[in-house]
């Protein structure tokens, strides 16, 4: 079981660069943990590529309906107080966004704040470098 940021996750919906390498992480994982809002964040990166004229209508469509169908199998990590507290934390120490520091923060709750040995599975440099600072093990390697 890893724990999936939604740069990881969007394309695995929409052909990218990086897709091909993704499908083979998602393929081998069990059971893929998302923070609670992440099925929206693929959906804005879903968006973002279409009015950016990077996928058409129809791949926009597919890409959307395989999302929805895909996320139905995560495993959420909800929201809660003490994760709301480690996300302004992580503002705070590392240049974070506010989404990302609740990435960080449920991949956190998840590890139940032990990460050593579990797996961060992210794109985004700065999520990898404050989630690699945090102890955990970031995919892909090669990022």
């Amino acid at each position: 079981m890893k724990f999936w940021d939604a740069s990881a996750l969007a394309p695995l919906h929409a052909r990218e660069p990086r897709t091909a390498d993704l499908q083979a992480l998602a393929r081998s994982d069990e059971g893929i943990v998302v923070w609670w809002g992440t099925v929206v964040e693929c959906a804005s990166a879903l968006a973002r590529m279409r009015r950016h004229q990077s996928l058409t209508d129809a791949e926009y469509a597919k890409a959307l309906e395989a999302l929805v169908l895909t996320s139905s199998g995560w495993r959420p990590v909800t929201p809660s107080q003490d994760l709301r507290y480690d996300a302004m934390r992580f503002v705070r120490l590392h240049p974070l966004s506010a989404a990302d520091a609740f990435q960080l923060a449920a991949a956190l709750h998840w590890a139940q704040r032990r990460p050593g040995g579990l797996e961060f599975v992210c794109l985004d440099a700065r999520l990898r470098q404050a989630a690699a600072i945090e102890g955990f093990t970031i995919l892909p390697a090669n990022g």
